[in-house]
């Protein structure tokens, strides 16, 4: 029995039903144009910006998808450096994190060059600069090779397995992988659909044996930025896709268990990218914010600790913030840090918490919100 679509006699000739999307189709595309005219209006700063904080969400939430959770701070930092862009209180990165950031650089930066083999392999490498995922020894910068049975998406209890997905054999990737690849140079069509289909294509083609998704959203990027005609990402579809990861992989399994009628796989990815094309105004908000702050408080006195904590708070704060947190990033004994948070209080800058626990915990006086920044979501 053919259970999935890579089984099917005429895969991967993928069909839709236009008219079933063309409205979405047309949405995206006007709320495309509309966010790029809205960044070019801003100034080069604002920009650096706005792209800072974009690329640092987009890496943060498709690692957490895979359920791991980088350090914003150390994610941030080696963006910035690798753009040349400067900013309070960077840190150096670990292997994994500078790893993932120069994959989703050389697909977001570079996204008119070719892709090729060497550049997917080394995408791979630089995902797993130990050789290993986790505790385990894995094949790095070369296809699976299923030398402990074929590549499956399982969940349940061992002896209840529920087999959600199973790859094409290792022996036939490469040719596969070939034949995507050349449909990806080569082939003309509107660039958000073919985003979409290669979406889908690479993941079911699953070639590594780990690392696939943040590849596949990589390779989703790249297409969406050569759509935007523009290496300068302001929108991020790994943050949607984590919001809505359980529609995710409820529409990927029916459709890798379907025929090659994708028309519901076309709908349900046009939508996530509509969702995330309006959600990024609220890193636009929280850029405008800052800029704003700091231009209003251009003759203020504000010692470095302070404008370091400041700018840690506008950049994204995981959890809550209290004196001794303070002491801790400052490095500074509590007494300063205290003197530190009751200046600002006194300019009006920071405020105590209403809903304050056991420790009182301070936030910035007209801070806007946004619960998809770099916290974990739960």
């Amino acid at each position: 029995m053919k259970a999935f679509i890579h089984q099917k006699d005429n895969w991967p000739e993928f069909t839709w039903n236009t008219n079933e999307f063309l409205d979405l189709l047309s949405e995206a595309r006007n709320l495309q144009g509309r966010l790029i005219g809205k960044m070019e209006t801003l100034g080069f700063d604002l920009r650096n910006e706005a792209l800072l904080d974009t690329l640092t969400l987009d890496v943060l939430k498709s690692s957490e998808i895979e359920g791991e959770f980088l350090n914003p701070d150390q994610v941030r930092s080696s963006i910035a450096r690798r753009l040349g862009i400067e900013i309070a209180g960077a840190v150096d990165s670990d292997r994994n994190v500078e790893g993932v950031v120069e994959m989703m650089l050389d697909a977001t930066q570079n996204c008119f060059s070719p892709l090729t083999i060497e550049r997917l392999f080394d995408w791979h490498a630089a995902l797993f600069p130990t050789g290993r995922s986790g505790m385990y020894k894995i094949t790095v910068a070369d296809w699976r090779k299923d030398t402990t049975g074929p590549m499956q998406v399982v969940s349940g209890a061992i002896g209840k397995e529920k087999i959600h997905f199973q790859a094409p054999d290792s022996d036939l990737v490469e040719k596969e992988m070939t034949r995507f690849l050349k449909w990806f140079n080569n082939s003309n069509m509107d660039l958000v659909i073919k985003a979409a289909i290669a979406h889908l294509w690479f993941v079911t083609i699953h070639p590594f044996e780990d690392g696939n998704g943040r590849i596949t959203r990589a390779l989703t990027d790249m297409l969406l930025a050569q759509a935007d005609k523009s290496n300068q990402r302001f929108y991020s579809m790994s943050a949607q896709i984590r919001l809505e990861r359980k529609q995710y992989y409820e529409i990927l399994e029916k459709t890798q268990k379907g025929n090659l009628d994708i028309t519901d796989w076309m709908v349900w990815f046009l939508t996530c990218l509509i969702n995330a094309l309006k959600s990024t105004d609220s890193i636009l908000i929280k850029t405008l914010f800052k800029a704003d702050f700091w231009q209003k408080h251009v003759y203020t006195t504000i010692n470095d600790r302070q404008k370091k904590l400041l700018n840690k708070l506008m950049d994204g704060f995981e959890g809550k913030l209290t004196s001794s947190k303070w002491a801790k990033i400052a490095k500074c004994s509590k007494d300063s840090a205290v003197r530190d948070i009751n200046d600002l209080i006194e300019k009006g800058i920071l405020k105590k918490e209403v809903a304050g626990g056991r420790s009182t915990n301070y936030e910035l006086v007209g801070m806007p919100t946004d619960n998809r920044t770099n916290g974990r979501e739960e």
